[in-house]
């Protein structure tokens, strides 16, 4: 009699007959009610069953692309066997830097009903809602139920799971990574600083998957001998590698040294997928017991689904559900209703439950309660230097928070914020006092921004309170991975602290050094993402300004808030009162004189001001009118309707109003100055009714003998401000 499929079955269009052996293997679920994992990793029956957990997922990741015609399932499907032993061993907080590995994982979420909580309870609802709004990312998203964390950009998966590592002792925090991933930068050099930084927190476990293909060709490791590749991860301070090779179980006459194991007889698959189940045991123990470790699964890409190699990567409009070699993957992964029920008992049971519950991000890592900062009121005139006043209050919550990290690739003491390190000290395995380090330091300071990033941003998309510091001429090496953080905070279900970074040293401050340290063009990046909702550049004038910035950044949530200043000591020009009221405004009006034909300047940055309030003057002295105002939070001068800021989680809807933004910039003629891009002048040469407006802004660098001579070559002198000025 023909057995009736489960009910969430429902879209699958191609059911299979019961493997050989069904009764004895999988009369009944390996995770039984109540566990979370399998009893015995080397029993026949859990091999069994990971191999139709493995299948299972082949399945709907071919069948949900299809019903699309669009979408990646080579890649995953050569790591099937490797995902579902994780999942069989308990292991579920599964991370991955391969945003192509997504309809794989939201397979997985859908076994293991997580994807219920989004109204996804079928698969024929799988299959409608992938790569639809308000439905499955093409690539992966954490606003997803059950996904830790995003993947798109290749490189940042390790990123994540160290830092859930950090964050989790005890709990395993694997990730997969593919053949191209590995031709990253910074993938293996970053696990190896981390681990010398912090050794005994080896929780996190690499998954590459070593399938010989990258998107569009064969991949640069695929020319490695597994003793190469072994040596490899050896020379990056792995302790343990495990590698299953599928190629020494083919009994299908497989040429090349990538096989398909999906074309081994039933017996020889199933001991392939033993081998995988008990070295991923074997690895994730070696993990857990304190040893550098991973874990190397050796198939064919795309291993059981329609193509083979990098003709299995991507699905292209003629591969619909229709098409021949489609139909012919799905009837070959086919799997009995019984096996479908088998598959959704261990995955719905497995580490505890559905992983849009038992997922560490599924819930908020309580933070560390810290008092109001002791924040300094430098009297007006004084001359102080604005990221050092900052470091201190820096200082202070790390004091307070002991699992706050300051990461920073170029040294803190070059930015003016040794005092930072001198607090907190740098984390490093030789004790220094010089140099202000030792072991249990809370300063991070690899020596590339990806790593500085990765860690900081993970971390607080994670759960936990972090600062990046960086010259701004060198952050660009790190944004990459800082913004699809800040994107994927945006869209959480859940609250985490902002991500907070300094940048100093900006272009102004860099003459000698050259055009290389001389990139503020990093300014635009941010400029252009303000209008995402959840991103707040902040360009406080001086050493008050800035504290009152860091003390408000502190107390946001799932946004990136990017403090840009000067190292060099500059004049107070405002109070700390003054601050907030700019920081809540969006600008702060700095001088103001009446007089005939009123010239407003409005200005970004802080050295940036000498010229311009010196223009003032000159303009002033005969009479006319002239304000200075500094743009202090340039996404408050928006108007509501040009930013994204509906849809972000922990909305902020404060918009400076227009009386107010009127009564700030309003005059005949309004001058924008920025020390960096005109970019961040955006809003207000948006909403400004002046009928003459002009624009003063970064050029290119050179080296100069000082920062007055960079300005200068870039025409942002008071004389000819007051020469514009009078010109128009």
């Amino acid at each position: 009699m023909a057995i009736q499929p489960p009910a969430f079955c429902e879209g699958i269009q191609y059911f299979g007959e019961p493997w050989a052996d069904h009764a004895q293997y999988a009369a009944e679920a390996v995770i039984g009610a109540g566990a979370s994992a399998v009893a015995d990793p080397r029993s026949a029956s859990a091999a069994y069953q990971t191999l139709l957990g493995a299948d299972a997922l082949r399945y709907l990741t071919l069948q949900m692309t299809a019903a699309k015609a669009s979408g990646h399932p080579g890649g995953f499907a050569s790591s099937a066997e490797a995902h579902a032993a994780l999942i069989m061993l308990g292991h579920t907080n599964i991370l991955t830097e391969v945003g192509h590995h997504a309809p794989g994982f939201y397979s997985s979420m859908f076994l293991d009903t997580s994807l219920e909580a989004m109204g996804i309870g079928t698969v024929q609802q799988l299959r409608d809602r992938y790569r639809e709004k308000h439905g499955l990312l093409g690539h992966l998203s954490g606003a997803i139920p059950g996904i830790l964390a995003p993947a798109g950009p290749l490189g940042q998966g390790q990123h994540f799971a160290m830092a859930g590592a950090l964050l989790h002792p005890g709990t395993l925090f694997p990730f997969t990574i593919g053949d191209g991933g590995m031709g990253e930068p910074y993938v293996l050099n970053a696990m190896m600083h981390f681990h010398i930084a912090y050794p005994t927190v080896t929780n996190f476990l690499p998954v590459l998957i070593w399938n010989g293909y990258s998107q569009e060709h064969h991949s640069m490791v695929a020319t490695l001998s597994e003793e190469a590749l072994i040596s490899y991860w050896r020379g990056h301070g792995f302790e343990q590698v495990y590698l299953v090779d599928a190629k020494p179980f083919d009994d299908a006459g497989q040429s090349g040294a990538f096989v398909d194991s999906s074309r081994f007889s039933l017996p020889q698959r199933l001991a392939f997928t033993a081998a995988v189940l008990e070295g991923m045991d074997q690895a994730a123990q070696s993990a857990l017991a304190g040893r550098l470790t991973v874990f190397i699964i050796k198939q064919l890409k795309g291993a059981g689904v329609h193509a083979l190699g990098a003709k299995s990567h991507n699905l292209y409009p003629q591969h619909t559900l229709e098409n021949e070699v489609v139909v012919e993957g799905l009837k070959r992964r086919a799997l009995s209703p019984q096996g479908w029920q088998i598959v959704r008992d261990n995955f719905s049971r497995a580490g505890g439950g559905p992983s849009a519950r038992t997922a560490v991000t599924e819930s908020e890592l309580p933070l560390t309660p810290i008092g109001p900062l002791t924040l300094t009121d430098f009297a007006v005139g004084e001359s102080k230097a604005p990221t050092t006043a900052m470091g201190v209050l820096v200082a202070e919550v790390g004091r307070q928070d002991c699992r706050f990290v300051v990461t920073n690739a170029d040294g803190n003491e070059a930015s003016g914020i040794g005092n930072i390190n001198e607090a907190l000290q740098i984390r490093h395995p030789t004790v220094d006092a010089l140099y202000n380090q030792g072991p249990t330091g809370q300063v991070y300071e690899p020596l590339n921004e990806d790593a500085c990033a990765g860690l900081a941003a993970g971390l607080a998309l994670l759960g936990s309170r972090t600062l990046w510091c960086s010259y701004e001429s060198f952050a660009i090496n790190g944004l990459p991975i800082w913004q699809t953080v800040t994107q994927a905070m945006a869209e959480l279900r859940r609250k985490t602290p902002s991500t907070v970074t300094l940048f100093t040293a900006g272009a102004l401050e860099q003459g000698r050094n050259g055009w290389t340290h001389q990139r503020p063009e990093i300014e635009a990046y941010f400029a252009a993402m303000m209008r995402n909702g959840n991103i707040f550049p902040l360009f406080p004038v001086d050493a008050n300004m800035i504290q009152v910035a860091y003390a408000w950044a502190l107390d946001t949530y799932n946004k990136g808030v990017v403090i840009t200043a000067s190292k060099s000591p500059l004049p107070i020009r405002t109070t700390l009162e003054q601050g907030r009221r700019a920081l809540h405004d969006g600008a702060i009006t700095l001088f103001d004189r009446p007089g005939n034909r009123r010239v407003v300047f409005a200005v970004v940055g802080d050295m940036v001001l000498l010229p311009v309030l010196a223009a003032a003057e000159q303009l002033a002295a005969p009479g006319c009118g002239v304000r200075v105002v500094a743009v202090v939070n340039p996404r408050r001068l928006y108007r509501a309707s040009d930013v994204a800021w509906q849809g972000c989680a922990e909305p902020d809807s404060l918009f400076l109003d227009d009386s107010g933004f009127n009564a700030l910039f309003d005059g005949d003629l309004l001058i924008g100055v920025s020390g960096g891009p005109s970019a961040t002048l955006e809003p207000v040469m948006l909403r400004s009714r002046a009928a003459r407006r002009d624009q003063f802004a970064w050029k290119r660098g050179d080296t100069t003998a000082s920062a007055a001579e960079l300005m200068a070559l870039n025409g942002l002198t008071a004389d000819a401000l007051v020469a514009r000025a009078l010109a128009v």
